[in-house]
């Protein structure tokens, strides 16, 4: 049997370092992403956790899109937020994106992410079922 590794790059990984904004990897239908943080394409970064945590949902998104999936085959969200008092912004933004699925989910607080105003990170993983 042999696997296929598919990458998923939406530019966003590129402006931090030398690894994929996602990669898919089966025979079966399997996305990693790699830890997403709110920076667009271009490489903004908004300013407000409001701005980042939707930026970054927006991101996984796209990425999902390009692996022909979307949020219902979201398994798994592990997120990384700097500061206790996001948590309950971060609640609805989330809500949002994911509509009625419920994923297993790991939320951590840490001291800090890949750079210093950076306030979130997301990573999925997403699953395909192959008929």
């Amino acid at each position: 049997m042999t696997t296929k590794n598919t990458i998923h790059d939406i530019g966003v990984a590129s402006h931090i370092g030398q690894y994929s904004d996602a990669i898919e990897s089966g025979p079966g239908r399997m996305l990693f992403t790699s830890g997403t943080p709110g920076l667009t394409p271009e490489g903004h970064l908004p300013d407000s956790f409001e701005g980042q945590a939707d930026q970054a949902w927006k991101n996984i998104l796209e990425i999902l899109k390009r692996a022909n999936m979307g949020p219902e085959h979201i398994v798994r969200v592990a997120q990384y937020l700097i500061r206790v008092e996001d948590i309950p912004r971060y609640k609805p933004i989330r809500s949002k994106y994911l509509g009625d699925n419920r994923p297993a989910f790991m939320l951590s607080l840490v001291s800090g992410l890949i750079w210093p105003n950076v306030l979130i990170e997301i990573e999925v993983t997403a699953v395909a079922l192959v008929p």
